[in-house]
């Protein structure tokens, strides 16, 4: 799924929109224990009750895509009839209106997800009538050929409200203020099946998380049983093998700096389309040739990209370079600079010591004052 197709999505999530037919609920407490379980129609909640759901769902399908929101794709070697795409789709199947499948849903969550204090499991069914589109992009509202059936499941923390003091409308007075217990924001989530050209696609799922930098892979291998896909802070980690093995000597800041502009500029072409820049061998081998890697330094990249990442692997750019800060440190000085003045830094030998060379205006500031450059 794309950008465009989740914002198409998350635009169900509103009273006038509203497809949502049912929804059920597990409250887990530190210990894995079910203290809660309900379902109902979606319709018969009070309307402010409503509204915060929505804002869960909408959360729930929020972020990035390729950081926060995650294709999963079920293995093509897997029987439909059988495995997690199957529990998935009888799950679906049953609008959620049975409990034993409900249950056992909850179970795989509890047993796989891993969390110290208490959460709360929120699953809906709901029904979207597809609108076709005229040549211009416009919604033909009396005009659809598809319903699009899926499920949507939010994993929210649920904390005790702090301590503190609180104005008594009724008795006119200051009083402690009563903890509760707070359904927060999602930290986890998924959406079933995906909406792929706008029609449903039950071979994939949408996989939602809020800490991009680790993926809970037991719980991933449980709900979807395919392969996971590759962490941030990995992608980098293997990307910087990559580099350092085929650069070897030749990995001077003014390489590694003219690299990571060439994965700006592509990230500034793409930044209009709906799909984020995915980057296969091929194409990291390209970013290497433009950024003036000499030939010979490339003529062992294949070899060094299997070996690291795997011949198949594939990177998004902006998972393998920093979008808002190209960072430059040694054991004594932090440097940060913005990404499109790289320029702005350069290495240079000066009275016989390696110096990094700042190009600095009219501007500079020590400690918030303002100094003179000259």
């Amino acid at each position: 799924m794309n950008k465009k197709e989740i914002l198409e999505i998350r635009k169900q999530f509103t009273p006038a929109n509203c497809a949502l037919t049912r929804i059920c609920g597990c409250y887990v407490d530190y210990e894995k224990n079910k203290r809660l379980q309900f379902r109902e129609s979606f319709l018969s909640l009070p309307e402010e009750e409503a509204f915060k759901y929505f804002d869960l769902f909408k959360k729930t399908l929020s972020g990035t895509v390729g950081r926060n929101l995650l294709r999963m794709s079920f293995p093509s070697t897997q029987n439909i009839s059988d495995g997690a795409q199957e529990f998935l789709l009888k799950l679906r199947g049953s609008k959620l209106e049975d409990d034993e499948l409900l249950d056992e849903f909850y179970d795989k969550i509890i047993e796989h997800y891993v969390f110290a204090e208490n959460y709360y499991i929120v699953l809906v069914h709901g029904v979207y009538d597809i609108p076709k589109r005229s040549s211009d992009g416009m919604e033909l509202y009396d005009a659809s050929d598809e319903m699009y059936e899926y499920i949507l499941m939010s994993i929210c923390p649920v904390s005790l409200s702090k301590a503190g003091l609180s104005y008594d409308a009724k008795d006119n007075c200051i009083r402690e203020r009563p903890r509760d217990w707070l359904v927060e924001m999602p930290e986890q989530g998924f959406l079933f099946p995906a909406f792929t050209d706008r029609s449903t696609n039950i071979h994939e799922a949408v996989y939602f998380t809020k800490k991009t930098q680790e993926l809970q892979e037991d719980l991933l291998e449980e709900l979807f049983g395919g392969q996971i896909p590759i962490a941030i802070a990995e992608q980098k980690e293997l990307f910087r093998l990559i580099l350092e093995d085929t650069l070897e000597e030749e990995r001077t800041y003014e390489t590694v700096r003219n690299i990571h502009q060439e994965l700006h500029g592509m990230l500034a072409e793409n930044k209009e389309e709906p799909e984020p820049l995915v980057l296969e061998k091929k194409d990291v081998k390209k970013v290497l040739e433009r950024s003036g890697v000499p030939h010979e330094k490339l003529e062992h990249f294949e070899q060094y990209f299997d070996e690291n990442a795997g011949e198949d692997a594939s990177f998004l750019a902006m998972n393998i370079t920093e979008t808002k800060k190209l960072q430059i440190e040694t054991p004594d000085l932090l440097i940060r600079v913005n990404p499109e003045r790289m320029d702005l830094v350069e290495t240079k030998m000066i009275d016989g010591r390696k110096c990094l060379v700042i190009v600095v205006d009219d501007s500079l500031e020590v400690n918030g004052m303002d100094v003179r450059t000259m």
